[in-house]
């Protein structure tokens, strides 16, 4: 059986809620430390302008990107 290429919605909230904290998660596939880019965002006539992070695991390539400040996941 071949392994999902993404993260299951289990690990997602896990990986959101351990970052809330201020702690780096570890990917939940391969235990490595995910990394954190900033992606920034004007608001492009929406009216808001979004700050996102995009974690991403540097072993298995898989990542994660979340909405901080509105509380989503991208």
């Amino acid at each position: 059986m071949t392994e999902n290429a993404q993260f299951t919605p289990e690990e997602l909230k896990a990986i959101r809620e351990m970052f809330l904290t201020g702690v780096m998660p570890d990917c939940p596939r391969c235990h490595v430390h995910l990394t954190q880019r900033p992606i920034g965002g004007g608001s492009f006539g929406l009216g808001y302008a979004r700050k996102r992070d995009w974690l991403i695991c540097p072993g298995c390539h898989r990542s994660a990107i979340y909405d901080i400040r509105r509380g989503t996941r991208n």
